[in-house]
């Protein structure tokens, strides 16, 4: 079965948030992850340069979050005979992966406000 070009660009959506999320978060989330597992060192400060960028990568994950919402909400679903998405499920498959992925996005962008209350 193929799919179709609005179901590859839903997951990309996803992916590209995730990426992006993480991006905005390495700054503080790295350091601490491996301050976590006993690694440290000098060289382990060096990780909040990306600290200037953060702004940019939020804004492409609610961007990409954004245009996800759209293609599963918004826009009207397009199937052809024969495709996976005919089954009423698959698009309820698909939300409930979308809010359990947003959900984690959201937390991890919140990190960097959240860690101080650990150390």
């Amino acid at each position: 079965m193929e799919k179709t070009v609005v179901q590859k660009i839903g997951k990309g959506s996803l992916i590209a948030g995730a990426l992006a999320a993480i991006g905005a978060s390495v700054c503080c989330v790295g350091p601490l992850v491996l301050l976590a597992l006993g690694v440290s060192g000098t060289w382990v400060g060096n990780l909040t340069a990306m600290e200037a960028y953060r702004p940019f990568f939020i804004g492409l994950t609610l961007l990409f979050l954004g245009l996800a919402f759209r293609k599963l909400y918004l826009a009207p679903q397009v199937c052809t005979a024969d495709t996976n998405c005919t089954n009423p499920h698959t698009i309820t498959h698909q939300r409930i992966v979308f809010w359990i992925v947003t959900g984690l996005l959201l937390c991890l962008l919140a990190v960097p406000w959240l860690a101080p209350l650990f150390y």
